[in-house]
């Protein structure tokens, strides 16, 4: 089986690239899925997340405000940031889960490519888990749009969220250099998904080369 990390910047495009992957037979697991899982209540993360961070980030119906607890993470009117302690809580098990899946997967299918999303694949320091790793990435004014249309905000509070967010992340330069693969994603989707086609062409070249 053939383990391929996919990751990229805040609003790079990483599903929309994941998706297409899954098109083309890949299998796909999401980071983001798997914390938003983690954090229901009743889950220890939920518990530790609420202990740490206060009650003040729940909704009424007790599930945890992601745009409260993202405010606290990231650091909001000249408060510091806390993305360091909340990612310590979370990150641990999020990959345990990933690792997991990519064994269930592996048993299944030997001959499969298991893709794993996830934003800070880098940042972690868990790159070496996976066979390839793969960075989508688009221009930076880009960004800014994208995440106003995906939150339904104005493009000036979209532009000063993705700024903070991006300060926690390593560079667009850096994810490039320890990458395999580049995917483009500031052209249209047809563009991307030619890149995608060629890259899913390679990783199934010889997936068999890369065992569990």
């Amino acid at each position: 089986m053939l383990k391929v990390g996919l990751t990229g910047g805040i609003a790079s495009g990483k599903s929309v690239v994941g998706e297409m992957f899954a098109r083309l037979g890949a299998r796909l697991i999401r980071a983001d899925d798997i914390a938003h899982e983690l954090m229901q209540p009743g889950q220890v993360v939920y518990e530790e997340v609420v202990r740490r961070f206060g009650r003040e980030i729940l909704n009424a119906d007790g599930s945890i405000n992601r745009p409260r607890l993202a405010a606290l993470a990231f650091g909001t009117s000249g408060l510091p940031g806390r993305v360091g302690e909340l990612n310590a809580i979370v990150h641990p098990a999020v990959i345990r889960r990933e690792d997991e899946w990519m064994e269930e997967v592996g048993r299944g299918d030997p001959a499969a490519i298991a893709i794993v999303e996830a934003a800070l694949i880098l940042e972690a320091g868990t790159a070496e888990r996976f066979d390839r790793l793969i960075v989508v990435t688009c221009r930076p004014e880009q960004r800014a749009e994208r995440f106003a249309a995906r939150l339904g905000i104005s493009e000036e509070a979209a532009r000063a969220e993705v700024t903070r967010r991006m300060a926690t992340q390593i560079s667009d330069e850096e994810k490039i250099k320890a990458s395999d693969f580049v995917i483009d994603n500031s052209g249209s989707l047809d563009a991307t998904e030619e890149q995608v086609r060629k890259i899913f062409a390679k990783l199934k070249a010889k997936p068999g080369a890369f065992s569990l």
